[in-house]
């Protein structure tokens, strides 16, 4: 099993939403970025678990856990011309984007805010790249040790 963090901001899709899904599951879609692509593509299997990070909000950190629940396949928001996410050079036979499915699992007691996470960078969290400087993806891979010690500070 893998480790995940998750970014998306909470006006455009929250923790509280993917709670009140269906199953509680939904699509992650709408990934342009190619590195965060690969990684749901190449690395993440039904099963690792993820945390689920509200970001560009008053309060920017972790929020919740959730499992992935599918392995990859396209994002169908490419091929939706009236989709923000609709991508001209894509076709349904060489698709460029993917997604998998997620499944809430829980919400964190409290928010694990980025300023307090930034306070371990130098210890514990040393490594982990949503500390690195410049870091902007919205998906990365965490560290199990990262992901055991984020745990701790419930």
């Amino acid at each position: 099993m893998l480790y995940w963090l998750m970014k998306s901001e909470p006006d455009a899709f929250s923790i509280d939403d993917l709670r009140d899904r269906p199953q509680q599951t939904e699509p992650w879609d709408g990934i342009r970025n190619y590195q965060a692509r690969n990684f749901m593509r190449d690395r993440m299997q039904p099963g690792d678990r993820a945390f689920f990070y509200h970001s560009n909000c008053d309060q920017p950190g972790i929020v919740g856990l959730m499992r992935i629940a599918s392995n990859a396949y396209p994002d169908p928001t490419q091929f939706d011309p009236d989709s923000k996410y609709f991508d001209p050079k894509s076709t349904p036979e060489q698709p460029r984007w993917q997604l998998v499915d997620v499944q809430y699992e829980r919400h964190t007691r409290r928010n694990i805010s980025l300023k307090e996470l930034k306070t371990h960078a130098e210890g514990e969290l040393a490594g982990m790249k949503l500390l690195a400087k410049g870091n902007r993806l919205s998906i990365m891979p965490v560290a199990e040790e990262h992901w055991q010690f984020i745990l701790s500070l419930e």
